[in-house]
């Protein structure tokens, strides 16, 4: 069994894995071939090495695993990378939407559908599914749309959702995705930054988590179906803006989410669950340092996790392979400003030991990925940011 995405594993068809089909591609940018950035890192359980296997991407903010084993990176920028693995090379793919790249915004997450089969052949399932700030005059709004993936090339785009109010300025967008088990999609949309309070608003999706069938439709028993008073999409709302998503393989949804001036949070997301922002928060005001709202309130459900100063928390995945032993079935958390790897192991719902695994190796970690080959996947944001595999050696 492999994995397309971080959270959903699909068997796929000898046909798909039998090799790499030639390209018909535009825009190539400059790549290397992998390089050892690291060939022997120390941990608690385990030595990894760190290699480099593309680079020069424009700000690029997410990773994903088509079966053939090429990757698929989208650039803030508004473009969508197709990566070889060996050569390392990447082109740009056409046919995406023009972006709003305002501030944070831009093309952001990127996930293929968990029955994606790919190689030649018109699957029904073979659709890339992203998140992006669509323009709205001089304002934005967090999108879901997807396109379907035919001969190496990107077919019409389909636009299934949008954030019900659009605003400004080009912040807090959250935009991770995540497949649950019965095939519905989380999406996470951040506070959008000028107006904390909105994550309060149950008739506004800003600051929530959403919850999608594979269309854009919304499933009959999300939490708040019935209810006039809370949009049917949302899934958990008092989310300030989540940039780390993933589904365990037991089925638990995850999320990393940054707080103001430090209290960044690890949650355990559930149907119908207010987690706080703003009106219970572990952080502090930027301009004043002033604590924000109250440490806890009745009614929201506390951080399982804070992490420990400004870590900044960008991409989340559960280590799922066996090559790393000990590892499996841990968390391991990406860190922006912090430029950190940290690695959790959950107990019984809580977090029972952190290590920190890298401190400035790679720089501004966006994304964090199980890869279908054991590795682990990095994605850094920076101007000229990279693609980055972690794998245990052998030395221990």
């Amino acid at each position: 069994m492999l994995y397309v995405n971080n959270s959903h594993p699909t068997r796929l068809p000898p046909a798909v894995l039998a090799g790499i089909n030639g390209l018909v591609l535009a825009s190539a940018i400059n790549t290397a071939k992998a390089e050892i950035i690291q060939d022997s890192l120390e941990t608690d359980h385990l030595t990894l090495s760190i290699e480099r296997i593309a680079d020069g991407f424009e700000h690029p903010w997410a990773v994903a695993f088509l079966p053939d084993g090429r990757y698929l990176v989208s650039e803030r920028s508004g473009q969508l990378k197709l990566v070889d693995p060996d050569s390392g090379e990447a082109s740009t793919l056409e046919g995406m939407p023009e972006v709003s790249t305002q501030g944070q915004g831009g093309l952001l997450d990127v996930t293929l559908h968990p029955d994606f089969e790919g190689g030649n052949s018109d699957g029904d399932n073979d659709w890339i599914y992203f998140t992006w700030s669509k323009p709205d005059g001089n304002n934005s709004r967090s999108a879901l749309s997807r396109v379907k993936w035919q001969n190496d090339q990107l077919g019409e785009v389909e636009h299934l959702f949008e954030q019900d109010r659009a605003s400004g300025p080009g912040r807090h967008y959250g935009s991770r995705l995540a497949w649950l088990p019965d095939g519905t999609l989380l999406m996470s949309v951040g506070d959008r930054g000028s107006e904390p309070p909105r994550a309060q608003a149950s008739d506004d999706h800003a600051g929530s988590t959403l919850r999608l069938t594979a269309t854009g439709g919304v499933p009959d028993d999300n939490p708040f179906v019935g209810d006039d008073t809370t949009l049917d999409e949302i899934y958990s709302m008092g989310n300030r803006n989540i940039q780390g998503m993933t589904v365990l393989s037991n089925g638990e949804a995850w999320a990393s989410e940054h707080g103001p001036r430090t209290g960044d949070e690890l949650n355990h997301i559930q149907a119908g669950n207010n987690y706080g922002w703003p009106e219970a928060s572990q952080g502090n005001d930027y301009a004043t340092n002033e604590p924000i709202g109250q440490d806890s309130l009745p009614g929201m459900i506390d951080p399982v996790y804070v992490f420990e100063g400004r870590f900044a928390p960008a991409g989340l995945a559960e280590v799922t392979s066996g090559a790393f032993g000990e590892w499996q079935g841990n968390l391991l958390a990406g860190g922006l400003g912090s430029e950190k790897l940290l690695r959790l192991r959950l107990v019984d719902g809580s977090v029972a030991e952190e290590e920190l695994i890298l401190e400035g190796q790679v720089g501004r970690i966006r994304d964090v990925r199980q890869g279908p080959d054991n590795a682990i996947y990095l994605v850094t944001d920076d101007p000229q940011g990279g693609l980055y595999r972690l794998q245990p050696t052998d030395d221990r």
